[in-house]
């Protein structure tokens, strides 16, 4: 439906916990396709109607950007400080290669779709769906990308590997990066970071005020929580075909998106401080989620719903007793940029429709 999970944190946190998770399938549990358990409450109609509700909330409309109405003519040069301690002074924009998928919407969104050149597989937003597929994220080729002969490459932290960097950089290529944002308050800093690099620090401050008011209007429309129980909400990281389940932590990249939309990052509030955590019964019965954040494949990777609950503990939580499931697109979750109004929005509706 969407893009496949490569988010900068997200990718580094489950290179650390993959090994585990595939050699602990007792604590797994089972997929969508196997294994016991409950298949959650109400009857046909009603989990049908569940169903409909999570699919139609989950950011399944148009996959676009939504660029700022004038284009802004670069002011270059411009030397910027890049997160790994050089500075780098770029003399055009012209040709420019995002390294990430996030890093793609920013500069699209900032107006200068034009001059991307390429994209990473992580990019499959609307208007940059034609462009070459030259980067799997952590598997960047150097040759691919000076095959294009980019003016710019902008990379994150976890962009690797560090020799592919490494020749991009003794080509004579600048080479700008950023640090990968972990919350609500990386948004306006990552958008102008990117906008200062291209040299169109105005529409840089027009795009981070027109994305904080955004984020800000959607706040304004949360409900209050009933008897002042906010709802606890546990982030959960699937790919079923892996046999990969994942329960996150105050490091998983969720918990900013959870608290602003007036929610609790239920895996957190249990103590998991790390990112992630195989699933295990006892882990969620601890957390105790009233909801489960997912990202759109995972969840189809499990096989929906119906397959979500046969995860041993789901059924058990208040979340899984009541099939209530919140979903979005993959690659667009815990970006924290442009677009993270319309993930907050969704998690809103999501959260406090009363299933409208």
């Amino acid at each position: 439906m969407v893009r496949s999970v490569r988010g900068s944190r997200l990718a580094g946190a489950l290179l650390s916990v993959l090994a585990l998770t595939l050699t602990a399938s007792g604590c797994g549990g089972g997929g969508g396709d196997g294994g016991g358990g409950s298949g959650g409450g109400g009857t046909d109609a009603e989990r049908t109607h569940q169903d409909k509700r999570a699919g139609a909330a989950s950011g399944a409309g148009a996959d676009r950007v939504e660029p700022l109405a004038a284009v802004p003519k670069p002011e270059l040069p411009a030397t910027v400080a890049s997160a790994d301690g050089r500075k780098v002074t770029v003399t055009s924009a012209d040709r420019v290669v995002p390294l990430t998928g996030s890093l793609s919407e920013i500069v699209f969104t900032l107006g200068l779709g034009k001059q991307v050149v390429a994209r990473d597989i992580t990019a499959t937003f609307e208007q940059a769906e034609k462009l070459p597929v030259i980067t799997r994220a952590h598997d960047v080729s150097a040759e691919g990308v000076l095959s294009l002969r980019p003016t710019l490459v902008i990379a994150d932290t976890t962009t690797g590997p560090a020799e592919a960097i490494g020749q991009i950089r003794d080509a004579g290529i600048p080479l700008v990066v950023v640090e990968p944002a972990k919350s609500l308050a990386d948004v306006g800093k990552r958008i102008d970071t990117v906008a200062a690099m291209l040299g169109v620090k105005a529409a840089g401050d027009e795009l981070r005020r027109r994305t904080e008011d955004r984020i800000a209007a959607v706040q304004k429309d949360i409900p209050e929580p009933e008897a002042g129980k906010r709802p606890r909400v546990a982030f959960l990281y699937l790919r079923g075909s892996a046999a990969v389940y994942l329960l996150g932590g105050a490091r998983s990249g969720a918990s900013s998106l959870l608290e602003a939309a007036g929610a609790v990052d239920a895996g957190k509030e249990s103590g998991l401080s790390k990112d992630f955590t195989p699933i295990t019964s006892e882990a969620l019965v601890k957390a105790a989620p009233d909801a489960i954040l997912v990202m759109t494949k995972g969840l189809e990777s499990v096989g929906g719903i119906d397959g979500l609950v046969k995860i041993p503990g789901v059924a058990e939580t208040p979340a899984g007793m009541d099939r209530k499931v919140v979903s979005y697109a993959d690659g667009v979750l815990l970006n924290y940029g442009p677009r993270t109004d319309e993930v907050l929005r969704s998690i809103v509706e999501q959260l406090y429709g009363n299933g409208k």
